[in-house]
């Protein structure tokens, strides 16, 4: 497959790149993660990954001319959403507690929004996975908070570490979704972008 741009620092995105065996090179330019209030929560996602793959776009044209055009730029960005509102990372060790206590014992969706600009092509779209809490106990919650530091996540929480494997009852969905990237449609999308890239 033909290398591409990733417009994201994300470990668990690059290592399920890999795990596809996608080749790619980590292209980043930071943005405030802003929307229109009016947007609905599934589209909030794609919105932002939208604004990512615009800065990498113009930093790529910008530095490198024409060298990068031919590669297909990949962003993505990850919501939590616990009814109607958007849970997002946890700015302290209280927030992040606060953030577990209220998804404990409920279901709640885990929304991943993909866009991916191929020279004048873009293709975009928002993958939904439901993810249900076992009831988690005070303890538990702060045993995770305090060995797994989980500031740098949506919802306070990775599915692929403890919290995930003791604490999970439930996922409906792509799973690897809610690691940050549905790697599967993703590749289906690179490939289909360009006959098969």
């Amino acid at each position: 497959m033909q290398n591409i741009i990733l417009a994201s620092s994300s470990p668990r995105r690059k290592q399920l790149l890999e795990w596809a065996e996608v080749p790619f090179e980590v292209v980043v330019k930071s943005i405030e993660e802003d929307y229109p209030e009016a947007l609905p929560v599934e589209d909030v996602p794609v919105f932002i990954a939208r604004q990512k793959a615009i800065e990498v776009k113009k930093f790529l044209d910008e530095a490198f001319h024409q060298q990068h055009a031919n590669k297909p730029i990949l962003a993505a960005d990850t919501v939590v959403v616990l009814g109607s509102q958007i849970i997002g990372k946890p700015v302290n060790r209280k927030d992040a507690i606060a953030i577990l206590q209220a998804l404990s014992g409920k279901m709640h969706k885990v929304i991943t929004g993909v866009v991916i600009q191929y020279q004048k092509h873009e293709v975009s779209f928002s993958d939904i996975t439901s993810v249900e809490f076992h009831p988690l106990t005070t303890e538990q919650i702060e045993f995770y908070v305090d060995k797994y530091e989980p500031y740098d996540k949506a919802g306070a929480y990775a599915i692929q570490e403890w919290i995930g494997v003791v604490g999970i009852k439930n996922v409906h969905g792509d799973f690897y979704n809610v690691m940050g990237l549905p790697v599967s449609r993703v590749v289906q999308e690179l490939r289909r972008l360009n006959g098969g890239l």
